[in-house]
């Protein structure tokens, strides 16, 4: 009993340290007051501020872009190499996973200056390309990580019937193969998303004059005081992220439960 009270405990300590930050600033994005010591009353205010700023509206609208496109090309550049990855040897495709995982190992800030310098080499001038290129760059490790264990669950046996029985290479894919790990890419999919929409330090390196994300807005902002519509802004996408993150799970428990009642 002692045991099982110290492990609630501590699961609760940890969500504790985990969100009463995150519901302090929701609660403050509604403060009619500026400054966070002092509660002046419920008010709107800062969303409607929010909404009519260009500098913030253009910056989350280049945070959106270029997360929803690097995940998504990162996700079918990753998912294909997962492919090629599974049907190597044993040898070769320890070494390739050995170096998928130096880049989530990597320091942020060496990634970051590296494709500048890079880009910089090949005379590329830094904008909106070369931060969705750096985006894509770093989010397919985390999409082959994702992917690669729903891979190996795959019975190569299943695919081969199916091409046996007159399915081309590329039906017999989609008709066996992606539904089996349709989870594991959308998982890398919304992983992809998440760190591309909360990168700032290979962001920052790698964008030019006149263009902003929000990561990089707000560490501009930071020097001269956080605007309370940053707040809002916050607030927005937290709640974005948790509608996403059910709206994702609500399939699988569903496909379970018709299972279960199948089985029955």
């Amino acid at each position: 009993m002692i045991g099982r009270f110290f492990k609630r405990f501590y699961l609760v300590v940890i969500f504790i340290f985990l969100y009463v930050p995150i519901v302090a600033l929701m609660i403050l994005s509604f403060n009619n007051s500026k400054y966070m010591s002092q509660w002046d009353g419920f008010s709107l205010k800062w969303y409607e501020q929010l909404f009519s700023s260009s500098l913030i509206m253009s910056a989350l609208w280049n945070t959106l872009i270029i997360a929803f496109l690097s995940a998504l090309i990162a996700t079918i550049i990753g998912t294909v190499a997962c492919i090629g990855i599974n049907n190597m040897k044993k040898v070769p495709r320890t070494i390739v996973m050995g170096m998928n995982n130096i880049p989530l190992m990597n320091a942020d800030i060496v990634t970051g200056i590296s494709l500048m310098l890079c880009f910089i080499a090949f005379g590329v001038s830094l904008g909106f390309g070369t931060i969705l290129i750096a985006h894509i760059t770093f989010n397919i490790p985390y999409v082959v990580l994702s992917v690669m264990p729903k891979m190996k669950q795959t019975e190569k046996s299943t695919y081969e019937a199916a091409v046996d029985l007159g399915a081309t290479p590329v039906q017999a894919f989609f008709k066996v193969v992606f539904p089996d790990i349709l989870p594991g890419i959308l998982s890398g999919f919304l992983l992809s998303f998440t760190m591309s929409l909360d990168d700032f330090t290979i962001t920052h390196f790698t964008k030019g004059a006149g263009i902003n994300t929000l990561s990089t807005l707000i560490y501009s902002e930071v020097r001269k005081g956080v605007r309370p519509s940053l707040y809002a802004l916050s607030t927005i996408l937290f709640l974005a992220v948790l509608i996403l993150l059910i709206i994702a799970n609500l399939p699988k428990g569903k496909s379970k439960e018709k299972e279960l009642i199948k089985e029955r």
